[in-house]
């Protein structure tokens, strides 16, 4: 019990073939693919900033003054460009 078996995998895949239609499916598994690639890279970034900052100089040295933030530029795949866009973007104020 609690195993997926080939049975299982089957009748799995013919509900998604059901749910989506075939033509849709290729379509999903890129958008989980770029997903996937944005997570792993973001992840990446964040590791590397945090073993910056754990890289503090010992007591009673200065530390180095910090560089201004610019704005990272997320790209999903490389050359597609019409996915990229900044990562601090302005939150549009809603109307009552």
């Amino acid at each position: 019990m609690g195993q997926i078996g080939a049975r299982e995998l089957v009748l799995l895949l013919i509900v998604v073939l059901l749910v989506f239609g075939a033509k849709r499916l290729p379509d999903i598994a890129r958008s989980l693919g770029k997903s996937a690639r944005i997570l792993k890279s973001e992840t990446a970034a964040m590791k590397a900033e945090n073993a910056s900052a754990a890289a503090a100089p010992p007591k009673g040295e200065e530390p180095e003054p910090q560089q201004p933030v610019t704005a990272k530029t997320i790209q999903a795949a490389p050359g597609d460009v019409t996915s990229s866009r900044p990562v601090d973007e302005p939150k549009p104020a809603t109307q009552a």
